[in-house]
């Protein structure tokens, strides 16, 4: 049988997955939505002209993490009648919560002749779980459909403009002709979240590097997304040669047989390791807690969600997480939740209204006393039907309920599914949360009960009702909102001040 502190190492840490497949994302380029501005000493002007397609190629780039080969990208660019054909193929293997596991993305996107999106298509495979999003333009109109767990879900998406594809992100930063200390700013939209971020493009200055052993001019670019910085070099055609990014990935340009001779063997080195906040200290029995205060550097809490509720966070940078009690706080004079019926509604990965969750949730809490009791049983439920293992997917309630396994993404997108569909109010929430020595990165549930004064926490993948104090929220939200740990990932800092039990 499973000790606690091996399900503890083998379940938390998947949002870091969640953040390398966005940070995929990113580098796939998926579509850029209209807009863009360049910035150069407070003055802003209208952005570059659209680019010329460009023509027929293929490029190869191997991707690296921490110098080890993990896999390698494999686009073909074709030049067609009316415009463009993009596709691009990436193969890695992947060590997360001490599991390697290979993945497979695929895109394949049609731009007319001023490189605007027409169609698109992205996939993704990996052990267990599969997602793929596909849409058109038709008028002013994005029409977008996603899949997972055999279910099809459509949306029809109004544009004010033409939308481009973010692969010609950095055709636009090098059409351009950004001079040093200028920015060019892009709104970028990812399907796997259907939620949009601003992406950042500052020219940084010429610098010579070895690619393919040839030393080159190169342009060298910083790239901030959420606030996590990359960086890409561009050769004289505006060609991305190399690209660095957080958790130690980099891809660099290479030829066909070099990319398909495969990832290095050997010790891979772990994603959830390399994401993880030193604690400083050592918590025993973290869950009899009844009060936590750490010193938190290095992060915007602007981003972020960190004071409410069970949680006050003061600007010295001081987080006090106290344990929550019921009774011990006050919803609002009827006990009820504004925009209650957002916190029900099934969405894109949250599938509530799916007839196999609104069936398993009905199981679940027949015969319960209440909502506290029917989230005390879906938290004991998922915690004990699904196998902690990590999975690299998308994650989404209807494939964790057919394969009945993953990691924490998983747990709390089926917690939520479960308890909207048994109509408790129900989001995810994730942060850091505390494991031998270290806090790794995280993702549980909150439930809105009056009873408790509102929301409260609860972790499936720990089985905890309430989740203890070593769970440090940073955002809540849908999916998209985990996007927003993307600049405090690698460099957030946490000194643990005082412990009270």
């Amino acid at each position: 049988m499973m000790t606690r502190g091996i399900y503890r190492t083998r379940i938390i840490g998947g949002v870091v997955i969640f953040l390398f497949l966005g940070l995929l994302a990113l580098r796939m380029e998926i579509i850029e939505l209209p807009g863009g501005q360049i910035r150069t000493a407070g003055e802003r002007t209208a952005g570059p002209p659209l680019p010329v397609p460009p023509p027929e190629r293929e490029t190869w780039m191997n991707i690296y993490q921490q110098g080890r080969k993990i896999g390698y990208t494999h686009r073909i660019t074709d030049r067609r009648e009316k415009g463009v054909r993009i596709r691009e193929e990436v193969f890695m293997k992947v060590r997360t919560m001490g599991v390697v596991q290979g993945i497979v993305v695929e895109t394949e996107n049609d731009l007319d002749a001023e490189y605007r999106l027409a169609a698109f298509s992205f996939r993704l495979k990996s052990n267990l779980f599969a997602f793929q999003a596909r849409g058109r333009v038709s008028g002013d109109r994005l029409l977008m459909s996603t899949g997972t767990g055999g279910e099809e879900r459509r949306y029809d998406l109004p544009l004010k403009e033409p939308v481009h594809l973010a692969q010609g992100m950095f055709t636009r930063v090098a059409a351009a002709a950004l001079t040093e200390g200028q920015e060019l700013t892009l709104p970028v939209f990812d399907p796997m979240t259907m939620g949009s971020r601003p992406v950042k493009l500052s020219y940084i200055g010429e610098e010579r590097r070895e690619i393919m052993g040839k030393n080159l001019s190169l342009r060298k670019y910083a790239v901030d997304f959420m606030g996590a910085r990359q960086y890409a070099w561009l050769d004289r055609d505006g060609g991305v040669v190399r690209e660095e990014g957080m958790l130690g990935l980099a891809m660099e340009k290479t030829t066909r047989e070099d990319a398909r001779a495969g990832p290095a063997g050997g010790d891979e080195i772990d994603l959830t390791d390399l994401a993880a906040v030193d604690a400083g200290r050592t918590i025993s029995a973290p869950e009899t807690l009844q009060s936590l205060t750490v010193k938190l550097a290095n992060i915007d809490a602007g981003h972020l969600m960190i004071s409410g509720g069970r949680q006050q966070y003061d600007p010295a940078g001081l987080l006090v997480i106290r344990k929550e009690r019921r009774g011990s706080g006050k919803a609002d004079s009827a006990g009820q939740l504004p925009d209650r019926e957002a916190y029900l509604q099934a969405t894109p990965f949250i599938q509530s209204a799916a007839p196999a969750v609104r069936d398993r949730a009905e199981a679940i809490v027949a015969g319960s006393a209440g909502d506290e009791d029917k989230a005390r049983r879906i938290v004991a439920w998922v915690f004990r039907n699904i196998e902690k293992r990590p999975v690299l997917s998308v994650s989404n309630a209807v494939e964790t309920l057919k394969n009945r396994a993953g990691d924490c993404t998983e747990h709390s997108v089926l917690t939520a599914a479960l308890a909207r569909a048994a109509g408790i109010p129900a989001l995810v929430e994730a942060g850091l949360v505390y494991q031998r020595g270290k806090f790794y990165y995280h993702a549980w549930n909150a439930f809105w009960l009056p009873a408790w004064g509102g929301w409260v926490t609860g972790d499936a993948a720990l089985n905890q009702f309430p989740a203890d104090v070593t769970h440090l929220r940073l955002v809540r939200g849908e999916a998209e909102k985990q996007l927003d740990l993307m600049g405090v990932v690698g460099s957030i800092k946490l000194e643990i001040k005082d412990m009270s039990r």
